[in-house]
């Protein structure tokens, strides 16, 4: 079996990382001329990290990053602490995995690495002009056909295999938000010779304060040498842009009556883009025959539940386990435990296509649900000041993440239906079921 992966970002390195290990052939195609990865910090919750340790790339990845030891929500106007949860080994014990922070090219070159080393081609300058269904190909622009048993649309909210598999383009529309993302090293941040500053560069913490309209993240990344700051307000970039680079004074301007330690953080930012957040209507399918798509590509996600890049690897770990149980069981003619009543009625292609039809019945509700509680999240982050907002403030003064930690109940409990499913055992059940289906129809 083999499969073409357009697109090699991280959810489609996870992917040809878990097809490579099910021993399928991989080919990633990427559009840019050279390996590079854009972006400043990243987090990875313990469902990304259980993909990570199911991957063996655990150590690494905490060698490179740091186990979150705190979440920390402040209040907007005066830096005031609403809560302080506690992460660390709590969050690994529940979950099994710990919350990492890390700079987003560290861990994409630890993806890189391990999918070249496993034996994933990748070819770069690799731009797909269209994407034939029937006979699972691409075309590229530079005219070769690469043909595959599958392919996956790995290419971000602009996937140009979406635009293939649906005839039309189904562009993702502005959410009314945009973040602006900076980072510094502990050197300018120390320069500003101020306790308070020098406190949070102490911790191994994501800090957040929240604000109406406005809440802003910021962590350390690369073992405390650097920090990330992310700074999200209503959107103000021109309809069709999608990153901008910003003028300092008005983001400035725009933090001018928040806590003075953030005002400050903000002061050391030498230059900054502006990215517009965007989301993606629902797609009424994800899968095309023997074409799949993942990540962005199907479910973009505001980022305001952490979830976005894990949701990502999720679905290229989950399509690599569900191709290679079809390998295994199917397609392969040295495995004598075929059954040949299926092989007989259905042919290698009808097979793939129910795989990945899995894929998403696996997958849909999972990200839907994460999506949905990002977008609930913007709205419990933004609250304008008045009544809610006081309400809102105590309740999170009992939160928690884990069951530990959590006085609420429901807090601990909706993050355990994103933080502590195990999807890999999901797939492999949903698998289990169809190959009973499948047996009982071609007896029948």
């Amino acid at each position: 079996m083999k499969v073409v992966i357009v697109g090699g970002g991280l959810g489609g390195l996870a992917c040809a990382i878990s097809c490579r290990r099910e021993g399928i052939d991989v080919e990633i195609l990427e559009r840019s001329a050279q390996v590079h990865e854009v972006g400043a910090g990243i987090q990875i919750p313990p469902n990304g990290g259980r993909i990570m340790r199911e991957f063996g790339l655990l150590p690494q990845l905490l060698e490179q990053g740091s186990q979150v030891q705190q979440v920390n929500f402040r209040r907007y106007r005066d830096g005031r602490l609403l809560r302080s949860m506690p992460f660390g080994d709590d969050i690994t014990q529940e979950f099994g995995a710990p919350w990492i922070i890390i700079h987003r090219v560290d861990y994409y070159r630890i993806l890189l690495d391990e999918a070249v080393r496993l034996g994933a081609i990748l070819q770069l300058g690799a731009e797909v002009k269209d994407v034939y269904i029937e006979q699972p190909a691409v075309l590229l622009a530079d005219g070769r056909c690469i043909s595959a048993d599958v392919v996956v649309g790995a290419d971000g909210q602009m996937s140009t295999v979406r635009t293939a598999v649906l005839g039309s383009p189904h562009s993702p529309v502005p959410t009314g938000d945009m973040a602006y993302r900076a980072t510094f090293s502990r050197e300018q941040l120390e320069a500003l010779d101020d306790e308070k500053v020098n406190e949070l560069c102490q911790n191994i913490a994501v800090t957040s304060w929240l604000g109406p309209e406005k809440h802003t993240i910021f962590y350390p990344i690369r073992g405390g040498k650097e920090f990330n700051l992310v700074l999200i307000r209503p959107d103000n970039l021109t309809l069709n842009s999608r990153r901008e680079q910003g003028d300092i004074e008005e983001m400035r301007e725009s933090y001018a009556n928040w806590d003075e330690t953030l005002q400050k953080l903000v002061s050391c930012v030498p230059s900054v883009y502006k990215w517009k957040l965007t989301h993606l209507s629902e797609l009424e399918s994800w899968t095309y025959g023997s074409v799949a798509l993942l990540g962005d590509a199907c479910h973009p996600t505001l980022p305001y539940q952490a979830q976005g890049a894990a949701m990502a690897v999720e679905d290229g770990a989950v399509i690599g386990k569900l191709l290679g149980l079809l390998q295994i069981h199917y397609l392969d003619p040295r495995n004598s435990g075929n059954d040949p009543a299926i092989s007989a009625r259905y042919s290698a292609q009808q097979l793939t296509g129910d795989v990945l039809t899995l894929y998403e019945k696996c997958r849909k509700p999972h990200t839907t649900r994460n999506v949905h509680g990002a977008i609930m999240n913007r709205k419990l982050f933004h609250i304008p000041d008045g009544f809610l907002q006081m309400i809102r403030d105590f309740v999170l003064g009992y939160a928690g993440v884990t069951r530990k930690s959590d006085w609420t109940w429901l807090s601990s409990f909706r993050q355990a239906q994103t933080l502590g499913r195990d999807v890999l055992k999901d797939c492999e059940k949903v698998f289990e079921d169809w190959e009973s289906a499948l047996f009982l129809q071609a007896i029948s």
